[in-house]
């Protein structure tokens, strides 16, 4: 019952007012459509079982591929890694035994209730962006991390992945 109002209050929030802040009590400007609030946490990617098993992905798309044990995401229609290192971990016991739901989807934005693209979080605004959740150093700081796990290293300000046994690091 509690995750059946959690999801309506959710929902209602953003049909209401479009952007959404997690962790925190508001977004910090009027260009979010969603962000983290601070904390030694990440946000943990969508797992699926390859990248082949995607249906429907566009531009932006970002995964934890199980085959092997990778972050990837889609650019230019392929599927670039973001892992680096190959030798990712992942215990799938938990979702083995599950048949996923391939309704699920949630859509943040102004025009969410009409936005067709496909995926399980779409942010609909087309000015509007995404803040990952701000780690200082989060593979020091992120006790235990998720495979498919990323978040933003405010210390180095580089993007931080983790593939199930290491962190890799994007800088622009």
């Amino acid at each position: 019952m509690k995750k059946i109002l959690i999801t309506f209050s959710l929902l209602i929030t953003v049909s209401f007012f479009g952007q959404l802040a997690i962790g925190k009590s508001s977004v910090s400007n009027a260009s979010v459509s969603l962000e983290f609030g601070s904390g030694n946490m990440g946000i943990i990617l969508p797992w699926v079982t390859s990248t082949a098993s995607v249906t429907g992905a566009v531009d932006g798309t970002f995964i934890y591929d199980l085959t092997d044990k990778k972050v990837k995401y889609r650019n230019n229609g392929a599927w670039m890694d973001l892992s680096v290192d190959a030798t990712g971990v992942v215990d799938t016991t938990l979702q083995d035994s599950k048949t996923e739901n391939s309704d699920a989807r949630v859509a943040i934005g102004t025009n969410a209730a009409t936005d067709t693209t496909p995926g399980l979080l779409v942010l609909t605004d087309t000015d509007k962006l995404m803040v990952l959740p701000k780690v200082v150093s989060p593979h020091l700081n992120i006790i235990n991390p998720a495979a498919g796990m990323i978040a933003y290293d405010t210390d180095k300000k580089q993007l931080a992945v983790f593939n199930g046994t290491v962190w890799s690091f994007w800088k622009p």
